[in-house]
């Protein structure tokens, strides 16, 4: 094999017969007798092999389900399990607590009517 360097001002790589290589590595032609290191180079170790490149199933747009949980699974309405499902922990703070701490940077009042409407409904 020959390392030649290339020629520093032909440029980056084009593409198609006007691209040249950028690792300075020629590996000539493996006619007959000019392919023997490349063969020595190639046995000294396993090559990969090819991954399945079969293409996955495709599933129509309106075809059917193989789920068999309703679509309402993790909510508190309809069929399926609710909320509980998901075993997320529900706040222990209640809205008014959260809204009274920020009172004190409401400059707008925003905050003081969410606060009330909070209190009213008991939240």
């Amino acid at each position: 094999m020959t390392t030649a360097p290339m020629n520093p001002l032909a440029g980056p790589a084009g593409p198609g017969k006007y691209s040249t290589r950028t690792d300075k590595l020629e590996m000539g032609s493996i006619g007959y007798g000019e392919g023997v290191e490349t063969q020595a180079i190639q046995s000294g170790a396993p090559l990969s092999k090819t991954a399945d490149v079969r293409p996955a199933p495709i599933t129509e747009l309106f075809a059917m389900s193989d789920e068999t949980r309703p679509i309402t699974s993790g909510l508190d309405m309809g069929p399926g399990p609710g909320s509980e499902a998901l075993m997320m922990g529900k706040s222990t703070v209640r809205l008014s607590d959260s809204l009274a701490a920020m009172l004190p940077f409401d400059t707008t009042g925003e905050i003081a009517v969410l606060y009330q409407d909070a209190l009213a409904r008991g939240n």
